[in-house]
């Protein structure tokens, strides 16, 4: 595999990856929603089909949006800013952030294929 194969599929590696991640912090190892994920971008990963990518990138920006949404509700409950709050603040920015750039760069790929078909 090439670098340049890497590249591309990135943003299905990195999901994976996240899903994964996630999978293993749930206490129950039947998770039929980590089950399903991981199904469907394996899938995308092996056969790369224009809309399924298309929409799981638009469903990954737009879930990763409400969480930004429920960042910044959890943030204004605290009454001042402490550990915690630097703590909430600085990880869930770098998560949310990372996870909405794979998810525009996901999906900025899979338009550009759809102009080039």
């Amino acid at each position: 595999m090439k670098t340049k194969d890497i590249i591309f599929l990135s943003p299905e590696i990195y999901l994976i990856c996240a899903t994964l991640y996630y999978w293993f912090l749930t206490s129950n190892l039947f998770n039929p929603i980590a089950i399903i994920l991981l199904t469907i971008l394996v899938y995308q990963t092996i056969y790369k089909k224009l809309t399924i990518g298309l929409i799981i990138a638009s469903l990954f920006i737009v879930l990763n949006l409400y969480m930004v949404l429920a960042l910044i509700s959890e943030l204004s409950e605290f009454p001042e800013s402490n550990e915690n709050f630097m703590k909430l603040l600085i990880f869930g920015t770098l998560f949310l952030g990372i996870n909405l750039i794979v998810a525009v760069y996901m999906f900025w790929k899979y338009v550009k294929k759809t102009k080039l078909e």
